[in-house]
């Protein structure tokens, strides 16, 4: 008899239908069974050895909250007998109720040892622990994670030495994530977190990759690529990275009619092994990072969210870098312009920050530019050493990309159909901070914000607390600017200021709607007297 090996996650849900992710021990068909009678089945697809279902739950009732149960070939295996979780549910809010929208990135998943964590406490486990004490209580209606879900390049000592019984550490990757089977491992050590699993249980969740979900700085430069491809074992790191999101994180993005739409996803679910047919999807986005969207848009009533790939829809080439590829760019303008007017709040999700710290942007720019031979051939050589070296490849690494994004930001939020807030999500840099652009001779009518929320749970070495503090000081933007003209760049087409933060911690950002009224709260998780972790407000303010 098979068993529940992960999850479940409760991905996607809207008034009427939700889907939930499991992953099992053997082949099943898999139930959800609601307290009010909705429900669903799926048979499990198999993937290199694994067991999974995304089972479709149908006849949902509308400002509904409903507990549910899975069953694997009718046998309960959800709830455990044992949990001291309340029972997860399914909610349906409606407009009325507002939408709660909780997002960060960053969260290395190693258990503590010794009962002692190094990197304080987990904001996700913090979270559920407040959600689990009060269940009628607030709680996010969404959970969008922004990147960095397991990281394939940091694994824990427990990881470390289970892939050392596999292979030889000696032997690239070394002590890295080789493949599929690896791959399986991050996940099974994050989601199996008792906090995260009852969390991801009982509320929905977006999620896109960031680099660590496939190596340190992917993508960063056509350079950098063609090193890598160089290996002999970056291939099956890459095709295992890409199959495995695909599995675990990207198909719960989809809504059920997408998923029906979805030819890989019908291969995959109908052959005996869908291994072949999913590893030749990852072989083409290898080949063609155009072939593929990993982009997606949800709405969640007059709120509408577009998650924006910004790591694999690069364009690398050092005469026409783009964070995004040309399909990829018109897409997101469609998708950000189409019933404008239907929505009163814009949230677009990109792993990126889009406004850094003014200095940290600069220097971007500038080694953007000296990498494209604006300086001659020698320093466009250092400069690819300094790009890697100091991660230099967020939307200022992109100049026209950054200004594209800007312009489409302040059509979108300029006229009379335009929302009253238009929110850019990001994580990355393990720290939290708000800014706020302004367009010369151009004021967008809606709120405009840089919203950046990370780490959920990982470190914040005092060289980066340092580094982006003097990052926005008045002395760090007359350094920015020489450097900028170093490197020739021209001005940003977009002028903007910090107003909050930088706030350093394990943390979670949670913005709330009410009509066209916009508020948001950031909580870091923090150990008290007694040694338990709770959620502190740090900042909690209006945007709208």
């Amino acid at each position: 008899m098979a068993g529940l090996r992960l999850g479940p996650l409760l991905r996607y849900a809207d008034g009427s239908c939700a889907t939930v992710w499991v992953e099992t021990s053997g082949p099943c068909t898999a139930e959800v069974r609601c307290a009010d009678g909705a429900r669903g089945t799926d048979d499990t697809f198999l993937v290199a050895g694994h067991h999974y279902a995304l089972v479709p739950v149908e006849g949902l009732a509308p400002g509904t909250s409903t507990p549910y149960e899975v069953l694997l070939d009718g046998a309960t295996v959800w709830p455990p007998p044992d949990s001291p979780f309340p029972p997860s549910v399914i909610a349906t809010p409606t407009d009325d109720d507002g939408l709660h929208v909780a997002f960060g990135s960053c969260r290395w998943a190693a258990p503590p040892a010794g009962g002692k964590d190094p990197v304080g406490p987990d904001a996700l486990d913090t979270l559920a622990g407040r959600m689990a004490a009060d269940p009628g209580g607030a709680r996010p209606d969404i959970l969008l994670l922004l990147g960095d879900q397991v990281y394939a390049d940091e694994v824990s000592d427990a990881t470390r030495r289970w892939i050392g019984e596999r292979r030889d550490l000696d032997e690239p990757p070394g002590d890295q994530v080789a493949d599929y089977e690896e791959y399986t491992r991050l996940y099974f050590e994050s989601w199996l977190d008792p906090e995260v699993r009852w969390l991801l249980s009982t509320v929905p969740s977006c999620m896109i990759f960031d680099d660590h979900d496939v190596i340190d700085d992917w993508n960063t430069s056509a350079a950098w690529l063609t090193d890598m491809r160089a290996t002999d074992w970056w291939q099956e790191r890459l095709l295992s990275g890409l199959m495995s999101y695909w599995v675990y994180q990207q198909l719960g993005n989809l809504s059920p009619a997408e998923l029906a739409a979805d030819p890989l996803y019908a291969a995959v679910r109908e052959a005996p092994d869908g291994t072949a047919a999913l590893r030749a999807f990852a072989i083409r986005a290898d080949a063609d990072a155009a072939s593929v969207r990993w982009s997606y848009r949800r709405d969640f009533g007059r709120t509408r969210l577009l998650m924006v790939d910004s790591r694999a829809a690069r364009v690398l080439a050092e005469d026409r870098r783009s964070m995004l590829d040309p399909e990829e760019a018109v897409w997101v303008r469609e998708q950000i312009l189409d019933g404008r007017g239907s929505y009163d709040h814009l949230l677009i999700g990109t792993s990126l920050p889009w406004l850094l710290p003014h200095l940290v942007h600069d220097v971007e720019a500038w080694n953007a530019a000296i990498c494209g031979g604006e300086r001659g051939e020698r320093w466009a050589e250092r400069g690819e050493r300094i790009r890697r070296g100091a991660d230099l490849e967020h939307w200022a690494a992109f100049p026209s990309s950054f200004d594209a994004l800007g312009d489409l930001i302040a059509e979108a939020g300029t006229g009379p159909e335009a929302p009253a807030t238009v929110s850019v999500l990001s994580g990355d840099v393990h720290h939290a901070y708000i800014a706020e652009p302004s367009w010369p001779g151009r004021a967008p009518d809606a709120r405009v914000a840089q919203l950046t929320c990370s780490p959920v749970h990982n470190s914040v070495p005092l060289a980066m607390r340092l580094g982006f503090r003097l990052g926005w000081s008045a002395l760090a933007r007359a350094l920015g600017r020489r450097i900028a003209r170093h490197g020739r760049c021209a001005p940003p087409a977009v002028s903007w200021r910090r107003t909050g933060g930088p706030w350093f911690g394990n943390q979670i950002m949670t913005l709330t709607f009410r009509g066209r009224s916009a508020r948001l709260r950031l909580e870091q998780a923090r150990a008290d007297r007694a040694g338990a972790s709770v959620l502190r407000t740090i900042t909690d303010r209006e945007l709208a």
